[in-house]
């Protein structure tokens, strides 16, 4: 096989202006929006740019054998900017959240000249855990009831902005807590000085500052009981010039998904590496029974939650109509699976939902240092561990006792029984409710270690 042509341009997001359209006939030009500190996002993006995967996949036979392609990458630090230079023609693909996605394919058909394509899903999270709602770590509110009057920051036209206004719309808050926009970064800062009374963020921000220990969860995106998932959109245009090259690039994000699965704890390190944030935090999501599941189909109930966020958006906010028949098309990725030698009808089947007490995961993990992750048959066993280790410890991993939704250690509420046996839970009031019903003890980083060095 003749060996690829390629010119890859590697950017941050603003530093090059891109072209708006092949640069000759015999050059290819692919322009990847992606989000590298998303963690759901990282298989259609900074994955395929680190190792290089797209190249693997991109088709050089036929009407491919003499081009040139010209790979761009763009890193964003959230969905909407994607969709504006989609629009403007300098990017081909979008890899973003469940309500900028909508936003993207409501903003492309209300053109009535442009449209885009929903091709397959980057992560997902059944129960909607991803998005949060945090306060600083010092912080007396505990619920989103003590937030009014008070003042919420949050990446506006994000999926924590939609996941937002949903929370505060059942909660009756909708006009008595004000929204600000501000980008995660900053909101991450802010809530560590003290200076907003709440950030509201998608994956991986939450944890983020919960690992740093600047801020705590009181509000999680499974309590809005909608899936939350990330996903990829491509410009029709180009779709339909260069389906080949569509179906490549999502054979080179089934290979990205797979390299996580294979070793999460190494592609923890790697992507840490590039992105600067936390292993601990990655691991977090990229571990069996951790946040996200990394599978590309478009299952129905993505659909169902697509719609469902799609009228949310319109009551609030007036987005335009999106014809979900017309921009939900899941062809290039069976044609893709089918590539890569997988089922693609039982992976649409197959919905990876968290349980309490799964039979199927260690209780509880430690990282250490030295000699890496060590599971445990219970939390018990695993603060006795902690108790008596010399080594270093990076984080420790539990499960919420009434969802099964994976944590760390030090933020989440620990309750020992009468009889001597630990259960966590992700809400303060879990855990004094299962007191209350149960008996027990809080467990405090002063008599169990409960927070990891």
């Amino acid at each position: 096989m003749r060996e690829l042509k390629l010119i890859t341009a590697m950017t941050l997001c603003g530093s090059l202006a891109l072209y708006t359209s092949a640069a000759s006939a015999d050059t290819i030009r692919v322009g990847i929006g992606h989000q590298s500190m998303v963690t759901n996002t990282i298989p259609g993006g900074i994955i395929l740019e680190k190792l290089e995967l797209l190249e693997k996949h991109l088709p050089t036979t036929g009407k491919y054998e003499d081009v040139e392609y010209e790979i761009i990458y763009r890193d964003y630090d959230s969905g909407p900017p994607i969709t504006n230079q989609m629009l403007a023609g300098k990017l081909d693909f979008g890899v973003m959240g469940d309500y900028p996605l909508i936003v993207n394919g409501a903003k492309f058909q209300e053109t009535g000249k442009q449209e885009t394509r929903f091709i397959g899903v980057t992560g997902y999270n059944l129960r909607g855990t991803g998005n949060g709602i945090v306060v600083p770590i010092d912080s007396d509110t505990q619920s989103l009831a003590d937030l009014e009057g008070k003042t919420l920051s949050v990446p506006v036209g994000s999926a924590a902005w939609g996941m937002t206004l949903k929370a505060l719309s059942e909660a009756g808050l909708s006009d008595k807590v004000r929204i600000v926009n501000q980008s995660p970064a900053v909101g991450a800062a802010n809530i560590q000085a003290g200076r907003i009374d709440a950030h509201a963020d998608f994956c991986p921000w939450s944890e983020i500052m919960e690992f740093r220990e600047t801020g705590r969860k009181i509000y999680d995106g499974s309590e809005a009981e909608i899936p939350t998932f990330h996903g990829t959109v491509v410009r029709k245009e180009f779709a339909d010039e260069y389906p080949e090259v569509v179906e490549g690039y999502l054979s080179a994000t089934l290979e990205a998904q797979k390299w996580i699965q294979d070793d999460p704890m190494e592609a923890a390190i790697k992507v840490s590496e590039w992105t600067g944030v936390e292993k601990e935090v990655l691991y977090l999501y990229f571990s069996e029974g951790g946040i996200t599941t990394f599978e590309a189909s478009v299952k129905p109930q993505w659909i169902d939650a697509l719609e469902y966020d799609h009228a949310l958006l319109q009551r609030e906010v007036e987005v335009p109509d999106l014809d979900f028949g017309r921009w939900v098309d899941d062809s290039y990725l069976r044609n893709a699976y089918d590539t890569m030698g997988l089922d693609y009808e039982a992976m649409v089947s197959s919905v990876v939902e968290t349980q309490p007490n799964n039979p199927d995961f260690a209780p509880a993990e430690i990282w250490f240092a030295d000699q890496g992750i060590v599971t445990y048959d219970s939390v018990a066993d695993m603060l006795d561990a902690m108790e008596s280790a010399s080594e270093t410890i990076n984080a420790t991993y539990v499960y919420d006792n009434l969802t099964g939704l994976k944590l760390f250690g030090k933020a989440s509420y620990m309750v020992r029984d009468d009889d001597g046996e630990v259960v966590a839970f992700l809400k303060k009031a879990d855990s004094e409710k299962y007191i209350a019903d149960n008996g027990g003890t809080p467990v405090t980083p002063e008599n169990a270690l409960a927070m990891a060095n």
